[in-house]
């Protein structure tokens, strides 16, 4: 430390020195003063709940008023805006009459506005879940009552707000079920009718109908062999009758040329005779319009007229002395022929049925197949939306089931809920004001008063209290420095003042300390 710094820290020292009574004065002052404002200012009492976010125990779902992804902080600002609301504190104002003064002169607006900024504070403490509701005021009974109201009010609001969300959760998703179910039901109405119409011809049957188709067509082919089958032993059997008929005829005929004279009625009846055998032969190989046919027939007809011989007459029969006997119908070969041509003609019609059913059936069946494409496109067109509607459908039947779960545990009180950890006690001591504090404050302003007044009257005098201050004014060295010598007369005088002014200072911080101590028995102040 140099010379200079020492000599300013020295006339700093004496300044404190020469106005210490001026310093101790301002701060016995700032004391007092600081104690008068602490005794006019109301006291403030402030208390406290602590409250805790206990979630549910069972696990939450989605339809859940919270979920494990919901922090406590969110459901604290959605609380708290409801308790803070104007008809909520304005309720507490009026149910514990608070601030009977100011609703007098201040609209009820105003005074929520103020009590919501000024007098309520919610904050967190460690731990997340944990926060802490406070209510300050006054009347120290009013701040307790408040801040319990305060608190149980976050438990009725946190009831209340989420049994009416998961009402309402629950209500939204009925009618949405509700909505998705009949939309579902139209479509499926919709759909079973078309399957109902078009059965046959859906994709889904193609496969079958293919193999029916098959099966048909081999049926069919089946068919067609084995009536071509019959058709060709159909042919063999007539030609054995006829060949066994030419048998029979030559031996009629023999027998009839060894009878005695034969007449010209047994040569006509042999020419019908052959005339009908060869009908016979000529039917199996052509139709009934042939036109040998149709001659033979004539002469038939013409030969019968003739001779009184009826169409299923035999020559033989009418010619009774030429032949002796019906040779023809009584050969047994012959009339096994004609048995078995019967069953195949029988063979052949039902065949032919069956082949006019089989042809009906693959007609049907290929017009289904025909169909499919069609049918396929209309059904995809048909059916697009579906498994989006049965997807949405079976979605809302979950969140149904989890709405009424969620509801059901609001209802029981299972939910997520704020629990008091430690209810508002009463305030002994106020928040408002801080007698250390303030005192500490105006003890510090008087300080600062003070040495500015000492050192203000310091700037104001003109006197030379340094050597170097004169040396600097006059620019004249200063040889010798001599003290300044006071009569006995003169120090007496100082010497009262003096007592007069340490006498007045000790009064006033006695006055002080009394006035501090009375008005602390009196509970007026609080340390």
């Amino acid at each position: 430390m140099d010379i200079e710094q020492r000599r300013q820290i020295k006339k700093y020292v004496d300044i404190l020195l020469r106005r210490k009574i001026i310093i101790i004065l301002c701060l016995l002052l700032g004391v007092s003063l600081g104690l008068g404002q602490y005794l006019r200012t109301p006291k403030i009492y402030k208390s406290s709940a602590v409250l805790k976010y206990q979630r549910q125990s069972v696990n939450p779902t989605a339809m859940s008023p919270d979920d494990v992804r919901t922090r406590t902080r969110d459901v604290v600002d959605t609380i708290s805006q409801q308790i803070m609301s104007r008809s909520s504190l304005e309720d507490i104002i009026k149910e514990f009459d608070l601030y009977p003064g100011m609703r007098q002169a201040a609209p009820m607006e105003n005074i929520v506005d103020m009590m919501r900024k000024s007098h309520i504070e919610t904050r967190f403490l460690q731990g997340g879940d944990v926060f802490e509701v406070s209510y300050q005021g006054s009347d120290q009974n009013k701040v307790l009552r408040v801040t319990n109201a305060l608190a149980a009010r976050f438990i009725e609001e946190n009831i209340r707000l989420r049994q009416e969300l998961a009402s309402q959760t629950s209500s939204y998703v009925k009618d949405e079920l509700e909505m998705a179910k009949e939309s579902l039901d139209k479509k499926e109405i919709l759909m079973r009718d078309y399957k109902l119409k078009y059965y046959n011809e859906m994709p889904d049957q193609l496969v079958n109908n293919m193999n029916r188709l098959n099966a048909l067509q081999v049926q069919y082919q089946n068919n067609q062999t084995s009536s071509h089958e019959l058709e060709r032993t159909r042919l063999l059997v007539q030609e054995q009758i006829s060949s066994r008929q030419e048998l029979l005829t030559q031996l009629s005929a023999q027998a009839a040329v060894n009878t005695a004279d034969s007449s010209s009625l047994s040569g006509s009846l042999s020419d019908l005779y052959q005339l009908r055998m060869q009908l016979q032969n000529l039917q199996t190989r052509y139709t009934e319009r042939h036109p040998e046919i149709r001659r033979l027939k004539k002469a038939i007809d013409d030969l019968e007229k003739q001779h009184g011989v009826s169409m299923g007459e035999s020559p033989d029969q009418a010619d009774g002395s030429a032949v002796a006997g019906t040779t023809s119908q009584l050969d047994p070969q012959l009339q096994e022929l004609h048995q078995q041509l019967k069953e195949l003609e029988v063979s052949i019609a039902r065949l032919k049925e069956e082949r006019e059913m089989l042809t009906a059936q693959i007609d049907q069946y290929e017009k289904w197949i025909a169909a499919t494409p069609v049918r396929e496109a209309e059904w995809s067109a048909l059916t697009r939306d579906y498994q989006q509607l049965n997807e949405h459908y079976q979605g809302l039947v979950t969140q149904n089931l989890q709405a009424e779960s969620a509801q059901s545990l609001e209802n029981q009180l299972e939910g997520s809920q704020f629990k008091i950890v430690d209810s508002a006690h009463f305030p002994e001591k106020p928040f408002k004001p801080d007698f250390k504090k303030m005192m500490a404050l105006a003890l510090g302003i008087g300080l600062t008063v003070g040495g500015g007044l000492a050192l203000g009257l310091e700037l104001l005098g003109t006197s030379f209290r340094d050597p170097v201050e004169l040396e600097s004014y006059s620019k004249v060295p200063v040889v010798c420095a001599i003290p300044i010598i006071h009569t006995k007369k003169e120090l007496a005088v100082r010497k009262l003042k003096l007592f007069v002014w340490y006498a007045i200072l000790v009064l006033i911080f006695i006055s002080i300390v009394i006035a501090a101590g009375y008005f602390w028995k009196q509970g007026m102040i609080i340390l």
